[in-house]
């Protein structure tokens, strides 16, 4: 709160001061008061009037500086009035009494947002758990009639499961620290039971997979690295060639390794694919991006790596993606070697 814009905002009382001073000093003169009496009196008007408009200025500013400066420096800045003390002056009372009045009546419209979040929520869950049944029934016949069905007809259940899932862990990544459990998990174990849930789309594609993980251990959730390994591949899949166009490579290469260095671990999944488009680059973790790639016909949701980056973060993990377009892309997880290591 700055002096010089606190007096311009009482313009209004210093002019009818001013003018007040005015009339008194007309009636002195017709009285004819001596000189000395007419000074003393000018002194004691302007001394009274400039003090008392200090007193109020220092009492307001101790209250709107706090007020300020606390709103600048808080994240949640609607906690603000539970760091202000109730002021001894009316203007600031009535102030502290509308900020609790609206902080209460939004904290009441937050608990009922979320409750109305909460329900919903248990509600996709439930409708997921139960769509999932019919579909892995189809799944099963699927793969009982596998002869007798188009290949077209098994892809797109597949597909349909896939994004069942997707959804479940969208839903839950929101609290998913409710739903991990951080010990250790066998890196080559999760990435061969990817591996075998998309083994038809990597045989339809002629896909080599090149697996370089022997016996590496990591500090995450089984369930949720399995599902983020799974969102990764699947992308490379997607997005991959039949013939790769650089290199003089005969075949869409999937390469899967991780190393093991002193206070981290580093899984890598590299295809030689499409690649990114370098002004995609930024943006392929961002939610609903899909970028040049999903609108050449691969019908992206842009939601896959989003989640994925969601999740790395709640579980501790650095995701990071590298590529040269036409050529590859390789997409890094890295591990801390304890459960609370951060990047």
């Amino acid at each position: 709160m700055k002096l010089i814009k606190y007096i311009k905002d009482k313009w209004l009382t210093i002019t009818i001061s001013a003018v007040s001073y005015f009339v008194i000093l007309m009636v002195m003169r017709v009285f004819a008061l001596p000189v000395e009496i007419v000074a003393i009196i000018t002194f004691l008007y302007f001394f009274t009037g400039g003090l008392q408009l200090l007193i109020n200025y220092l009492r307001k500013r101790k209250f709107y500086n706090r007020l300020l400066l606390n709103v600048e420096r808080l994240d949640k800045k609607y906690l603000v009035l539970e760091t202000l003390t109730k002021p001894d002056f009316y203007e600031g009372e009535l102030i502290w009494e509308s900020l609790y009045k609206i902080n209460k009546s939004m904290t009441e419209n937050v608990s009922d947002y979320r409750e109305n979040v909460e329900d919903f929520k248990e509600y996709v869950e439930m409708w997921i758990h139960e769509v999932k049944i019919p579909i892995a029934s189809l799944v099963l016949m699927c793969h009982n009639h596998k002869n007798e069905l188009d290949e077209k007809y098994i892809k797109q259940i597949k597909r349909l499961d896939n994004y069942v899932e997707q959804v479940l862990y969208y839903v839950r990544s929101s609290c998913s620290e409710k739903d991990y459990i951080i010990k250790d998990v066998n890196l080559e174990e999760v990435v061969g039971k990817v591996l075998m849930n998309n083994k038809d789309d990597i045989l339809e594609k002629n896909i080599e997979p090149q697996i370089n993980i022997k016996n590496i251990t990591v500090k995450s959730d089984k369930k949720w690295l399995e599902f983020i390994i799974n969102q990764i591949v699947n992308n490379s899949i997607k997005y991959c060639k039949n013939i790769a166009m650089s290199h003089n490579d005969t075949k869409a290469v999937l390469k899967i390794s991780a190393t093991e260095e002193k206070e981290k671990v580093i899984l890598s999944i590299y295809d030689n694919g499409i690649g990114i488009p370098n002004q995609d680059l930024k943006k392929i973790f961002e939610k609903s991006f899909t970028g040049e790639n999903g609108r050449l016909g691969q019908k992206s949701t842009g939601m896959g790596l989003y989640i994925v980056k969601n999740l790395c973060s709640k579980l501790g993990h650095q995701v990071s993606a590298w590529f040269i377009q036409n050529e590859y892309t390789e997409i890094k997880i890295v591990f801390g070697k304890n459960d609370y290591y951060r990047f």
